[in-house]
């Protein structure tokens, strides 16, 4: 049985413009530049708000006038002078001795920054593992298979595929009939090959690579020695277990430091030394810039790349007419698409607006909270902050404000951070004075640094001196902020 009722309900929903501006703070200086040139491309109503130029434009080549002056001030007829001279080409004179200004367009004044792409280059990683094989004496199918195991080698340096697999891919996917054995020996050349270590299957055969070409260059006993502790003491190597070592290979303290100072100068990643050289570079570009005027700050919002828009005067003209004439379906369409558009450019030019008036203001209230940080570049002075603080100062949702920190840098006069970077939690010292999290961390770090590499500090030593300085901290605590500073723990960090 079918019944009607009413019903009364209370919905929130956000408008096409709010979630157009949503999804331009998220974007940072880099990504708005080519978001703008997407709309411009897509929407025909927008278009870049450039100066008008002046229309008149040199006279081209090709419009010479059939009556010229000569120097004295006679005319010339140019037909006469050809038929007198059969042999004349114009072409031969204008391409004489052309004009400097013809060969270069100067549309920059004195003023305008000037900016240029870096571009990287030099031989791959790769490439320069290929041009060594190529050089060796080896059959076509010991070159196939050097090609293959050169592919199969990280930017690191390393072969991530077993030999064993090996074998069955080229069958498969080669075509090439081979054995372990002949995989191993041209994987034997190619460990030959620099940088020193490359190749490798796990991080021990990588140092003993290395430090077999140091013994057959410049053989020593502490050479020999490093090669033992590799090869025989790996395990305890790693763990930084030297007493053990010490016992077992019945060496003294100064021998093993010899030893280690031979094997810490080895590149455990012999890959990255050459690939970081031809690695694509990702260059931030900030989007505030803070400098310190004599003691008074000054926030810039970088917007050098992003054109002024506006809506095209040929578009809307069209519109007008359109809607003048006598309404057709097809008119009625096309005047529908037409409004469409100018309404899409309208909010897109006030979403960009706002977006900058929303940058700016979130950026001011940062700065004007952590006025000491900016002023000295002191992490000590970084006052605790979280995203409800500069969402009551602005006005504005905890979301919005979180969309603009977290994609966003801003340049200063001692580094380029990201804005998450100046919120953190807070805590109480046992004076009741109220710290950063980041403060913590910067004593922690300092401790550490300090602290006598041979016997370092525990968790919980670290904890103990922490509160003496008025930071009470558990050890659970200390472990998290030591992990984050990517600090390993007491026993990785001791030192002979």
């Amino acid at each position: 049985m079918l019944s009607q009722n009413l019903q009364l309900k209370l919905q929130q929903k956000l408008s096409p413009q709010q979630i157009l501006l949503m999804k331009l703070l998220q974007i940072p200086a880099v990504g708005l530049e080519q978001r703008i040139k997407q709309e411009i491309e897509e929407n025909p109503a927008l278009e870049v708000d450039a100066p008008e130029v002046d229309e008149q434009e040199p006279m081209a080549e090709s419009e010479v006038t059939e009556t010229d002056s000569d120097e004295y001030g006679d005319t010339v007829e140019l037909d006469d002078f050809k038929k007198e001279n059969e042999e004349f080409d114009l072409n031969d004179y204008l391409e004489d001795d052309i004009p400097s200004y013809k060969l270069r367009t100067n549309n920059y004044s004195p003023d305008d920054q000037h900016y240029e792409i870096p571009f990287a280059a030099g031989q791959s990683f790769h490439d320069l593992l290929k041009s060594q094989l190529g050089i060796r004496q080896l059959n076509e199918k010991q070159y196939q298979i050097g090609l293959y195991i050169i592919g199969n080698i990280d930017d690191s340096g390393y072969l991530e595929r077993s030999t064993d697999t090996i074998v069955d891919d080229l069958a498969f996917t080669q075509n090439i009939s081979t054995t372990k054995q002949e995989v191993e020996d041209v994987l034997k050349i190619i460990q030959e090959f620099d940088p020193a270590g490359v190749g490798a299957r796990n991080l021990q055969e990588c140092l003993l690579i290395q430090l077999e070409n140091k013994r057959k260059e410049n053989p020593s006993e502490t050479i020999d020695l490093s090669v033992k502790i590799i090869r025989r003491y790996f395990n305890e190597f790693t763990k930084k277990h030297y007493t053990k070592i010490m016992k077992r290979a019945e060496i003294s303290e100064e021998q093993l430091k010899k030893a280690m100072d031979e094997i810490l100068l080895l590149n455990p990643k012999p890959g990255n030394s050459l690939s970081e050289t031809t690695r694509t570079n990702h260059y931030i570009i900030p989007d505030f810039t803070i400098t310190n005027n004599n003691g008074k700050l000054e926030l810039t919002l970088n917007s050098w790349n992003n054109p002024d828009l506006r809506v095209s005067t040929d578009f809307s003209d069209m519109a007008s007419n359109l809607n003048r004439k006598k309404k057709t379906k097809e008119l009625r369409k096309a005047f529908s698409f037409a409004k469409q558009k100018i309404d899409s450019a309208k909010w897109f030019i006030e979403a960009i607006k706002q977006r900058q008036n929303t940058l700016y203001a979130t950026m001011k209230a940062i700065m004007d909270y952590q006025h000491e940080y900016f002023l000295t570049g002191d992490e000590t002075k970084l006052r605790p902050l979280i995203l409800k603080d500069i969402a009551e100062m602005v006005d504005l949702d905890i979301s919005t404000i979180s969309r603009v920190a977290n994609s966003k840098y801003v340049q200063t006069d001692f580094g380029t951070f990201l804005l998450k970077s100046f919120f953190s939690e807070g805590m109480e010292k046992e004076d009741g004075e109220e710290v950063s999290t980041r403060e913590i961390k910067v004593i922690l770090k300092e401790i550490i640094q300090s602290e006598n590499k041979s016997k370092p500090y525990t968790d919980d030593q670290l904890a103990k001196l922490l509160k003496e300085k008025g930071y009470n901290i558990a050890r659970r605590t200390i472990a998290k902020y030591r992990e984050q500073l990517d600090i390993p723990v007491a026993r990785l960090r001791k030192e002979l």
